[in-house]
């Protein structure tokens, strides 16, 4: 990262310019330290395995301090809601307040990801917040896991948690907290909203500490300053992209109530010197279902898939939004009006993503990816016979595709979806086995499934698990059934996703992306196939030694390196044919 920032006085404050960079840095660890500790604490998979969470630090006025979005998709979804946190409590904030907030239509995301807000005082005056956001194995609704294909409204999904006072300076208030928990299945996310409380309780800590060393006076001028700095930053990044209006567009596959529909995403990226907009106008309405966004979710997909083209050093604050505008239609099914349905609303950032992607392709063509594999995710929800117990599973594992490539680079393997890309991870193949009632019987790479190019995709992955629970019920959300994800420049698509559901007699059903499977008996066998991300450049400009040591390593057959490569293999004495392969290509 570059630090070149000037002595300046900002509120009669001197700027130190040493200082400012320390600053910065320690509200970065101490957002990774609030990490770690929900990381330790939690209890759920979701959160100790796969990492499906958010922590952040804002300044009394709600701006975005720093962040660890430890999935992209969470990326800028806390700072909404504590703006809204300021103006709804405005002066009733007390020392050892603790808030619980989900909903999604005063700034939150998701229904299922819970954020935990803390005020932090310093001598009684408020200095900052602290928040952790994850997702929650439950929230109540129709269906355990809170993932309900059948909802048309946002009453069927979940409970709904407006801004509410879990602890009022200091004491717990008990009837609040049994209201809330006797509308939640699972006894675990007691235990994971208490990690994150502890978690906001570390930033609290450090923040204290952090406060007192330099000064309040010092701590909000430097505060300031690093908007600033970060402000100028991001402005420098957009100035490198030529000034124009860019279009793309993609579209969600099936909203979960009519098969075959389709909902068409339009982007218009306009760059005008150091600034730039991201306009919806043209966007299809809102769907009768639950695939729909929040503002919140829509916006975090915007900003991740943006983020992907400048300095990833940037500093996560307030300041790195000021040049950019986001303008989504209410009504559309990427702002969706109330009291619509929206819990799909994360994962419509694949196909967001893509429409974003086809509009900077044009602008900034050696720095865009091709196509991401979109989410299919199965989760499961069923009786363990070991315990008696309800469980409840995402295959974090299965659900993990291929990037797409860029123009020099390969696309990542198993990486996971665009939204999630780095940050959730697999479940461990023992811990998984241990915490629920399930036998992984496959888990590989998935060969041919990436698209091909002179930068191939990254590769999706196969898995087969036994379902070894009592009366299992299986969600599907996700999308990827209908087509692979897309190449750029002469790449081919990744493979489509796939999933069959086979019963101990047989019968073999092939779901939905939008799915529900009810009461599915011990012994099912559950078969998903992940598809690669899209390839980037002509295929047959790339080096045929390394097709030749890719097909050697089960990574594509050799009839792809023949058909898309133009690479003739002898599949005995593992040579390229050169002749031949001269020919092929030479006639492509």
């Amino acid at each position: 990262m570059e630090i070149a920032p000037a002595c300046q006085e900002t509120q009669s404050n001197p700027i130190d310019p040493i200082l400012l960079p320390v600053l910065q840095r320690r509200l970065r660890l101490i957002c990774e330290e609030m990490g770690y500790s929900l990381l330790r604490t939690c209890r759920s998979p979701i959160l100790n395995q796969a990492r499906d969470f958010v922590t952040g630090l804002f300044d009394h006025r709600g701006r975005m301090l720093e962040q660890c979005d430890y999935i992209p998709v969470l990326a800028f979804a806390l700072q909404p809601v504590c703006a809204h946190l300021v103006d709804y409590f405005g002066d009733d904030l007390h020392e050892g307040d603790v808030i619980i907030h989900n909903d999604v239509y005063t700034g939150g995301n998701q229904m299922a990801d819970v954020a935990i807000f803390k005020p932090i005082f310093v001598d009684g005056e408020q200095v900052a917040w602290a928040a952790c956001k994850g997702h929650q194995a439950d929230i109540g609704g129709a269906l355990a896991g809170s993932y309900n294909p059948q909802a048309r409204e946002v009453w069927q999904e979940a409970l709904r948690i407006p801004p509410v006072k879990l602890y009022d300076a200091g004491r717990l208030r008990r009837d609040v907290w049994d209201l809330i928990f006797a509308n939640i299945r699972f006894e675990i996310v007691q235990h994971d909203i208490t990690a994150a409380i502890g978690g906001c309780t570390v930033g609290e800590r450090e923040v204290i500490k952090l406060v007192r060393r330099y000064g309040l006076a010092a701590f909000r001028a430097h505060a300031e300053e690093l908007f600033a700095w970060t402000e100028r930053m991001m402005r420098a990044e957009i100035g490198r992209i030529p000034d124009g209006s860019y279009i793309g567009e993609s579209f969600m596959n099936d909203d979960g109530v009519t098969e075959g529909s389709r909902y068409r995403i339009v982007v218009t990226v306009t760059v005008r010197g150091e600034e730039i907009t991201f306009d919806y106008t043209g966007t299809d309405a809102q769907a009768p279902a639950f695939t729909n966004c929040s503002y919140g979710s829509a916006a975090a997909a915007t900003l991740l898939t943006f983020l992907m083209h400048v300095n990833p050093d940037l500093p996560r604050n307030a300041g790195m939004l000021r040049p950019i505008r986001i303008s989504i239609p209410e009504g559309t099914f990427l702002n969706a009006r109330y009291p619509a349905a929206t819990t799909f609303g994360n994962q419509i950032a694949d196909p967001h993503s893509e429409a974003i992607l086809r509009a900077l392709a044009q602008a900034i063509p050696e720095r865009v990816t091709a196509a991401w594999n979109r989410l299919l995710a199965p989760r499961l929800t069923g009786r363990d016979p070991r315990t008696g117990k309800v469980y409840h599973d995402v295959l974090f594992l299965a659900l993990k595709g291929g990037s797409g490539a860029t123009h020099g680079v390969d696309g990542y393997d198993h990486i996971g979806t665009i939204g999630c890309a780095g940050g959730i991870l697999a479940q461990d193949y023992e811990m998984l086995e241990l915490q629920d009632p399930l036998f992984l019987l496959k888990h590989e790479y998935l060969p041919d499934s990436a698209g091909a190019g002179e930068w191939r995709g990254g590769l999706g992955v196969e898995t087969v698990v036994r379902l070894e629970g009592d009366e299992t019920t299986i969600v599907v959300h996700g999308d990827g059934m209908r087509e692979g994800a897309f190449g750029l420049f002469g790449g081919t698509a990744g493979a489509p996703n796939k999933l069959e559901v086979t019963s101990p007699d047989g019968g073999t059903r092939r779901p939905r992306c939008k799915d529900l499977l009810e009461r599915l008996p011990r012994g099912t066998i559950l078969h998903q196939r992940q598809g690669g991300g899209g390839g980037y450049g002509d295929p047959r400009r790339r080096p045929a030694e390394l097709v030749l040591q890719e097909a050697r390593n089960g990574v594509i057959s050799v009839r792809q390196a023949r058909e898309q490569y133009g690479v003739v293999i002898d599949p005995a004495s593992w040579s390229v044919d050169v002749q031949a392969t001269a020919a092929l290509r030479g006639a492509g």
